[in-house]
């Protein structure tokens, strides 16, 4: 629910700051991309109007443009008509989390999810590498006079990758992220406000942390996913393939009775049962890693 605006806001800071109160409660990718278009568009009729007050400015846009609460309330409506934009957009709504053991297989995150499992450790290796390959070339140039617009070309950089991640999570995930890179703050065109202000950025060291945070996690991620679909599939299918052969092909030679009863039609189709459930606690598994990696994303790559 949307706050009353106690005064009309007379600067773009406070203007902001009563937009941010009345998307309270909102999901912190939505309000990061509210902040971001309007502070652009306040900061564009300032430039715009050079000889006016920016109070002056500030109350033509109100009439124009609309209050903080009636601003929030648009964009709470816009969302609201939005069901996503990945191949997995529908939302889970909190009831269907928790119909069964076996409700996960109707659960379109939880493939979402294991699909990015698999996908991280090509993403991770590539977000390591640009990053550490980056910081390092920052490094060593930074005595140069090429070093200085290197850092903020390579600032730039991970901000967009950042972007690009965040609509991967989001289409893959179902976890709301910034549609459209942050504003760089007050226009100044002077290099060292430029500088000082992408590094005073706390989004941009979270952001970089983020894409070196991947090679570990999507190593993790892309092994338990791999393991998972090989071994449980594998069961599954090894059965199925036992039973139409009327050949089995799986030894337990330290248990006598159980490598008896997977040679038997009976001991195969436990077998391929055993599969389906290793299937099912896999797709568990992915939908609670999405979860954490929804959350993990929302605290290093969104600012509001």
């Amino acid at each position: 629910m949307s706050t009353t605006t106690v005064h009309p806001p007379e600067t773009v800071a406070a203007y902001l700051r009563q937009l941010r109160e009345a998307l309270a409660g909102a999901s912190p990718g939505l309000i990061a991309d509210a902040l971001a278009d309007c502070e652009d568009h306040l900061r564009g009729e300032l430039s715009s109007k050079p000889e006016r007050s920016e109070a002056e400015v500030l109350r033509s846009v109100i009439d124009s443009y609309g209050t903080p609460d009636e601003v929030a309330e648009e964009y709470r409506s816009v969302e609201a008509t939005i069901t996503g934009t990945g191949p997995f957009p529908k939302p889970v709504s909190h009831g269907d989390r928790h119909r069964g053991f076996f409700g996960v297989l109707g659960d379109p995150r939880a493939y979402g999810a294991l699909l990015y499992m698999l996908l991280s450790f090509a993403t991770g290796i590539f977000y390591f590498t640009w990053s550490v390959t980056g910081l390092a070339l920052t490094a060593a140039l930074f005595i140069l006079i090429i070093g200085i617009p290197f850092a903020l070309l390579f600032i730039a950089s991970v901000r967009m990758l950042s972007l690009v991640e965040g609509r991967i999570v989001e289409g893959l995930l179902g976890v709301r992220m910034p549609r459209r890179l942050p504003p760089a703050g007050p226009s100044d065109d002077r290099l060292g406000a430029r500088i000082k202000n992408a590094l005073l950025d706390v989004r941009t060291w979270s952001s970089l942390f983020y894409l070196v945070l991947m090679l570990p996690l999507g190593i993790i991620y892309f092994m338990c996913a791999v393991l998972g679909l090989s071994f449980s599939l594998g069961v599954a299918g090894g059965a199925l393939w036992g039973l139409i052969t009327n050949q089995s092909y799986f030894t337990a030679s330290g248990v006598p009775w159980l490598n008896h009863l997977l040679h038997t039609a009976p001991g195969l189709i436990l077998a391929m049962v055993a599969g389906g459930l290793l299937f099912v606690v896999l797709l568990h598994l992915a939908r609670a890693v999405g979860w954490l990696h929804g959350r993990i994303a929302e605290t290093l790559l969104i600012r509001i």
